[in-house]
């Protein structure tokens, strides 16, 4: 059976990203990319579609302590039973390019007996691979598991022995010992791969991440969860092409039961504009430049076949599907693969892109012959579609819409072109895009904002309110403290603020998403609140949210997209990108605005 969302923690190559519980078991990975069919998928169904577990036999064996080596994806966990102790390390080697997953078992006191369960399962636990036993080049012991075009390769001292179309063993770990077990994913058709030397494995893999973080530029008093969400969003990128996922899980449900479960294992435009934005504020002007290069690569083209997501290396065709088979996370159906929101219009996406790439002309990113032709190409494709209704931020599956955000984002767009033309000296059709934002300007102001009630609203006329509309002041179309903010700020307090105090994005009851009622606060909201709060002189407000939300951080310090407040618990895919995003902005607004206080009272 899956454990709770929060009792995950992510392992990572850059590659792909498993997920190991607290009971030892790694319950979800797909090799060898975030988006490939997975070969351990008990997460989302039971143990017989793919686990791995390595812990202590004993039922009373308990956890001691879990933990990170300090600012890297190194997992440890030290288990303690009435027999003595055993450190478990878990990592996935960053050095030499191959599909591997790593657990390290080392007697720490007295003599620990230890249980093994392997269960292979190709294709989302529905293929069990032809395992059989062999000896490598040079003599040593392998399992070798392999169906169609995968193979996964098993090495150590302790291999299990099979039973029941899985693999299990106990062994004895005494004081000083060390049990090594590498799990190496490989195309059938090659030859089985050689053996790492693990302890250097190890040792250049807590130096690669400590040598990254240690590049980040201090963020104020959250400037551990910074580094970590940053970290997060590095170790959710791919190292080849720089596509960031949203998160490396499937199907992990919005409302536990419900059918809001979708595959967030892709590359969203929006996230990877906002990760720039996160990665240059924070120092990182190389992987800045990665991420603008790949948003390119991705939109290149004809800008009519503009999407708002894409595969890790660009790839276009993202077809969802479901997969009968498997029961679901505590049994929410269905299980997706792929996501059709990928052939939706969002009309907000052209203006996150734009904004992000105006931010780093303005760090001194330059534009090259490239770069610039693009983004022209993509004004041209908002001035194409700048009457079309969308589906909105949220990927609603109603009807479209004039979102009152889209809108906004679009308005972002034609001022950020303008401004790349009238600041630095670019070319482009600088009236016509100065008529376009100044005619939404007024349309947004007329449609938007909703004069009896004071607040901008969801979608043009209405009378909902939407957590998005907080994004206004973060793209310049108004300041924090204008007066049409203030009263949306205390509209969607109103409307959407639970007593918990954590922000719904919107109220689902409204239909206006086409599907069933009922979800969560999603985290990404209550930071924006944050910021919000931390620019309008709510300091004590902003800074308990701000420590409410970091706290809701698992032991880890990871986030997933929603949180069950009536259960404590997370909900969501896992971690998520937009998540840890938003917490940057949040902690340096909150920074930003400690500074300035303290610069008044100097």
């Amino acid at each position: 059976m899956a454990s709770r969302i929060d009792d995950y923690a992510l392992l990572s190559d850059m590659h792909s990203g498993p997920l190991v519980s607290k009971t030892g078991s790694v319950d979800w990975l797909s090799f060898p990319r975030f988006d490939s069919p997975s070969v351990f998928a008990a997460l989302l169904g039971t143990d017989d579609d793919g686990r791995w577990l390595v812990a202590p036999a004993s039922t009373e064996a308990t956890v001691v302590r879990r933990s990170y080596v300090s600012n890297t994806f190194v997992l440890e966990t030290e288990w303690a039973d009435a027999d003595g102790e055993v450190l478990v390390t878990d990592f996935m080697p960053v050095g030499d390019r191959r599909a591997s997953l790593v657990r390290r078992i080392e007697g720490l006191r007295g003599a620990v007996k230890m249980r093994q369960e392997l269960k292979m399962r190709f294709d989302y636990g529905r293929v069990v691979p032809w395992v059989s036993r062999m000896k490598d080049d040079d003599g040593h012991p392998v399992l070798l598991a392999v169906a169609g075009p995968n193979a996964l390769a098993l090495r150590g001292g302790k291999l299990p022995t099979a039973k029941d179309h899985a693999h299990a063993g106990e062994f004895i770990v005494t004081a000083g010992d060390t049990v090594d077990l590498e799990l190496t994913w490989y195309p059938s058709h090659r030859s089985i791969p050689a053996g790492i030397n693990i302890d250097h494995a190890l040792t250049e893999t807590i130096d690669y991440w400590q040598r990254w973080a240690d590049g980040c530029t201090d963020a104020g008093k959250h400037s551990a969860a910074v580094v970590r969400s940053l970290l997060v969003l590095r170790a959710l990128t791919h190292e080849d092409t720089g596509g960031i996922v949203a998160a490396p899980t499937t199907s992990l449900p919005e409302d536990l039961g419900g059918s809001r479960n979708w595959d967030y294992r892709y590359c969203w435009l929006r996230d990877a504009a906002l990760t720039l934005e996160s990665m240059l504020t924070h120092g990182f002007e190389d992987e800045a430049l990665k991420w603008r290069n790949w948003l390119l690569r991705a939109v290149a083209g004809d800008p009519d076949d503009l999407q708002i997501m894409y595969g890790l290396a660009g790839e276009r065709t993202l077809v969802e599907e479901e997969l009968p088979h498997l029961t679901g996370y505590e049994n929410s159906r269905p299980v997706r693969v792929g996501n059709g929101a990928v052939g939706q219009y969002q009309a907000d996406v052209v203006g996150e892109v734009m904004v992000s790439l105006q931010k780093l002309r303005e760090a001194g990113g330059t534009e090259d012959h490239f770069s610039w032709p693009l983004q022209r190409s993509l004004m041209s494709f908002v001035e194409k579609r700048i009457d079309e209704k969308d589906n909105g931020l949220w990927e609603m599956r109603g009807a479209l819409q004039y979102f009152t955000h889209s809108r906004v984002l679009m308005w972002a767009a034609f001022d950020s072109a303008v401004r790349g033309v009238r600041e630095h000296g670019l070319d482009g059709p600088v009236e016509c895009w100065e008529r376009h934002r100044d005619a939404l300007r007024q349309e947004i102001m007329a449609h938007g904002f909703n004069t009896e009630l004071n607040t901008f609203t969801q979608t043009y006329d209405g009378a909902a309110t939407d957590a998005s509309l907080l994004v206004i002041p973060q793209v310049g179309f108004l300041a924090y403290d204008d007066p049409h903010m203030l009263g949306t700020v205390a509209a969607i307090e109103r409307e959407l603020l639970g007593e918990e105090g954590l922000l719904l994005r919107y109220r689902t009851e409204t239909g206006v998403d086409g599907l069933e009622p009922g979800e969560h606060p999603f985290l990404a909201c209550s930071f924006w609140l944050v910021e919000q709060y931390a620019h309008t002189h709510r300091h004590q407000e902003a800074t308990a949210l701000m420590d409410m939300l970091v706290g809701l951080s698992n032991d880890v310090g990871l986030l997933s997209e929603e949180y069950n407040v009536r259960d404590k618990r997370m909900v969501g895919n896992f971690p998520q990108a937009f998540s840890h995003l938003a917490l940057v902005r949040a902690a340096d607004a909150l920074a930003g605005t400690e500074l300035l206080s303290r610069e008044r009272h100097a």
